[in-house]
């Protein structure tokens, strides 16, 4: 996988989550990742900000989007290599100011194996 195919990876992240589509999204992961964000250590501090895995991943996604109804990330640039993505996005959630954010993906064998959030 070279940094074009990489790139197009995060396009159908970014287009999967702002669908709102948890099955298309998960499927974009490899089974073993994982996944680091504040807002998952402000809303479950006991896991440090840090889950594993795909079920923990869609249980994840699947809560944001029910309780975010309105959630979705305005792109400002993607960044790839062969082995990594970076996105910058404002993220826009019903009630808060937008959000400027950057998301790095490690990527192996076309899955995100490691996705970590970066909130500005």
């Amino acid at each position: 996988m070279g940094a074009v195919d990489n790139a197009a990876l995060a396009q159908r992240w970014l287009d999967a989550f702002n669908a709102h589509d948890v099955a298309a999204l998960v499927a974009l992961y490899d089974e073993r990742c994982t996944h680091t964000s504040p807002k998952i250590r402000a809303l479950h501090p006991d896991t440090g900000g840090k889950i594993v895995g795909k079920a923990a991943l869609t249980t994840w996604w699947a809560d944001a989007m029910a309780r975010l109804p309105g959630l979705r990330y305005e792109q400002t640039s993607i960044v790839a290599d062969d082995a990594r993505v970076i996105i910058e996005y404002v993220r826009h959630a019903p009630g808060d100011e937008p959000m400027p954010v950057a998301e790095a993906f490690d990527v192996e064998m076309g899955r995100i194996v490691a996705s970590r959030v970066y909130h500005g």
